[in-house]
């Protein structure tokens, strides 16, 4: 199946069409441009199986929540990005019969997502009952230049015959989700309109109340030139469209070019909906499919300029990583503080598109290198949900604040106990988010603003969800999952005990730094959050007696307690056959294995490496990689950066594999329920900090690069501290290309540089 995508530098290209497949590839080819977003399912329609998802970024709905039990503390609602108005339809009858993949003959099937432009095409010959063969190309593209508009292109071509062929370009309504738990519709029609010149409907989501517009309106063109044409108006309940009929001659060209606008009322006011889309639509008709397509090209070409990794010599690799870049860069680009990056984008509807600690833990580092105010934003989105977290957090009969586990406002809205109750290691994965952003960017604004804030509270949740053991003397913190998901309800998971403690630390330490600077926002902070001189020396008292769960005759941290009362298999002891075991073993049983399902104690000796040794990473990782399944999108990053770090090259190139063509490669067999976003991020990283060894550390910034076996060098960019550097690393050397900034130091392997402005700097590679 998979070895029909062909490998390529820029794109991704299928070969041949297969049915079984469709879902799968419907993943692959998604588009979005932060605004808006779909999956790549067909304009004409399919019968078939398909999951036809067009999503509006912010747009949800609070599907009730599902459960046999209710429990305190439950969410009252699962929030999801919903279905939106199916805006791409364009069916196609030729001589009466419809185009239908699923029901006919077709030949030479290619479909190709050209990631440097950002768009989609699709081309095949469609063979008719009676051996009429017509020849179609499909293109769309979400513009990144207006993101509220976009464009499809259909063009036919009789090849043995002349006749009618008609198309149906429609805005469809009526549409739902496929995971919907109840059956519900979110939609309701608020007003259609459509005269020969344009097409818009208004729909409105029950409950949250938004309103979304979506206006289009079409071109003929006939042997590549325009051709005026009447058409008839069509019109039901959430639908309008236009039918038109065009006679077609052997070999001669008829094409239809879509334009679309979608507007929605979290951008604009509610009553003048419908004219913003109109007046947008009209702008875009005005200056065609070719000068928009030209428009929203460049904008692509600015981020693949800030944000591309070059490869050389091994071409999976850099399709692998030129794609995770790519879903990167369509799903979230910072314009929006109140927008954030859901684990599947606008790819599929599993995860309800919604925030989770991914955000934080993997995507946020990608932008910070890349474009600090997306980072920026992505930290503000926390702080202007600081209120809900107390909420979270009361609600639990706890102070401070719980950030959730999974969210669209600020509440939490994941209903698996396991999850929303013992899932606490996200708070840490927030602060530490302050930390990242603040040590890279040398920038304290965030952090003596809304960081702090943020950082208290979330340490008074810490100090008031650990246990005191008075028989062994120290804190604990009971009855939690940590990031390995496959142990549920656990006991002083190392990972969630040492985020805690390390939060607390970090706090009191930023407040130190905040009396040194700027004394009377320290004050103000003690007034407006009641913060006092005791609660403090709990905070200091909780890191002193932090109790960290140890295996002595391993010399390694153990996941949590009982973790080595288990039997210890490896993976390689399983039979292939049950792979991957959450499709294959019952949840007890998983529950009860060894198994983990991403990295959890590695992931905190990912967080700070600065803590451990050689040897003590080294240990750690021999321990738990052996049982790690990595069936979680987010685990095989990590380790793979781990890896690099303690030298275990071969090792890190597999694992970087493994994450940069997760989806392509369909690893998890689940690609088809959308690909996996927020684990994109962490491939990117796996060449930054892992092969490339960057970090900042006391203000400087530090590299240790190597060029893995298979590759013959790799180069990115990267914004730092008002500089634009190029780091170009080949197998004996690495060179530093300062594109803008004032000069700069840096350590190669622990020997200082200094880059400028139009001179490079250039270190041998130390093995």
């Amino acid at each position: 199946m998979l070895k029909r995508i062909t490998a390529d530098d820029w794109k991704i290209i299928e070969n041949g069409f297969s049915p079984e497949t469709n879902r799968f590839f419907e993943s692959i080819f998604s588009l979005g441009n932060e605004h808006m977003g779909l999956r790549g399912f067909f304009e004409e329609g399919y019968s078939g199986d398909s999951l036809q998802g067009t999503y509006v970024a912010g747009i949800y709905y609070p599907d009730p929540t599902k459960v046999g039990w209710w429990k305190i503390g439950y969410p009252d609602y699962y929030a999801k990005v919903i279905n939106s108005i199916n805006w791409i339809g364009i069916g196609v009858d030729l001589e009466g019969r419809h185009l239908d993949l699923a029901k006919g003959r077709v030949r030479d099937f290619k479909r190709e997502l050209d990631m440097k432009k950002g768009c989609l095409s699709r081309t095949f010959t469609w063979i008719g009952k009676d051996g009429q063969e017509t020849r179609f190309a499909f293109n769309r593209f979400l513009s990144m230049a207006d993101t509220s508009i976009a464009c499809i292109s259909v063009k036919a071509v009789p090849l043995n015959y002349s006749g009618n062929i008609t198309f149906h370009i429609y805005l469809d309504g009526n549409v739902q989700n496929e995971d919907t738990y109840y059956g519900e519709s979110f939609w309701d029609e608020v007003n259609k309109d459509l005269n020969e010149e344009y097409s818009v409907i208004t729909m409105r989501t029950k409950k949250t109340d938004f309103y979304l517009s979506a206006a289009s309106r079409f071109k003929l063109v006939v042997n590549d030139r325009d051709f005026q044409t009447k058409s008839q108006i069509l019109q039901k309940t959430g639908w309008v469209g236009y039918k038109t009929s065009h006679f077609a001659e052997r070999g001669k060209s008829i094409e239809i070019q879509k334009f679309v606008s979608v507007v929605t009322s979290r951008d604009h006011e509610k009553e003048n909906l419908e004219k913003v889309a109109i007046d947008k639509l009209a702008a875009a008709y005005r200056k065609g499919y070719t000068k928009l397509f030209n428009e929203h090209v460049r904008v692509m070409e600015e981020k693949w300029e800030n944000s591309d990794i070059s490869i050389a010599g091994d071409i999976e690799a850099q399709q692998g990583i030129r794609y995770c870049i790519f879903q990167l860069n369509q799903t979230y680009s910072g314009k929006d503080p109140r927008l954030n990056i859901g684990p599947k984008g606008f790819s599929g509807e599993k995860y309800g598109g919604a925030t989770y600690w991914d955000t934080e833990a993997f995507c946020l580092p990608f932008y910070l290198y890349t474009k600090e105010e997306a980072a920026r934003n992505l930290l503000h989105y926390r702080y202007l949900q600081l209120k809900q977290a107390r909420e979270n957090a009361g609600k639990l009969g706890l102070k401070g604040a719980l950030f959730p586990m999974v969210t669209m406002d600020g509440h939490e809205c994941h209903n698996e106990w396991e999850i929303t109750f013992e899932e606490i290691h996200r708070n840490g994965a927030i602060a530490y988010a302050i930390y990242n952003y603040t040590n890279y960017t040398g920038n304290e604004s965030y952090l003596f603003a809304g960081g702090i804030e943020i950082l208290i509270e979330i340490s008074r949740f810490w100090a008031y969800r650990v246990s005191y053991s008075q028989r062994k003397e120290c804190y604990m913190i009971l009855g939690v999952t940590g990031p390995n998901e496959y142990e549920n309800n656990v006991n002083n998971n190392w990972y969630t005990n040492t985020i805690a403690a390390w939060t607390l630390e970090y706090t009191l330490e930023s407040l130190i730094r905040i009396g040194e600077v700027e004394m009377n926002r320290y004050r103000e902070l003690e007034k407006e959050l009641d913060l006092r001189e005791e609660e403090k020396a709990l905070w200091r008292d909780i890191i002193e007696r932090m109790y960290f769960p140890y295996v002595d005759d391993l010399d390694i941290f153990e996941q949590n307690d009982l973790y080595m009362d288990k039997e210890q298999t490896l993976v390689s002891d399983l039979d292939p056959k049950d792979l991957p075991l959450n499709k294959h073993w019952s949840w007890d049983r998983i529950l009860r294995s060894c198994f983990v399902k991403q990295a959890d104690v590695i992931q905190g000796i990912y967080f700070f490496p600065e803590r451990y040794n050689q040897e003590e990473m080294t240990r750690n990782f021999n321990f738990y990689e052996p049982r790690t399944v990595h069936e979680s999108s987010l685990s095989a990053s990590i380790y793979s950066i781990v890896a690099s770090r303690i030298g275990y090259r071969k090792k890190a190139y597999e694992l970087y594999l493994r994450t940069a063509r997760l989806d392509l490669e369909n690893y998890n067999d689940d690609t088809e329920d959308g690909v996996h976003i927020t684990s994109m991020a962490g491939s990117w990283l796996a060449i930054v900090q892992g092969f490339a060894g960057m970090s900042v550390q006391d203000g400087q910034l530090k590299l240790s690069p190597y060029v893995p076996e298979k590759w013959d060098g790799y180069s990115f960019k990267i914004a730092f501290r008002g500089r634009r550097l190029k780091i170009d690393v080949k197998k004996n050397y690495v060179e530093i290309e300062q594109i803008e900034g004032e000069p700069l130091k840096i350590s190669i392997f622990n020997r200082g540089y200094h880059s400028q402005t139009g001179k490079a700097a250039r270190a041998p590679i130390q093995e």
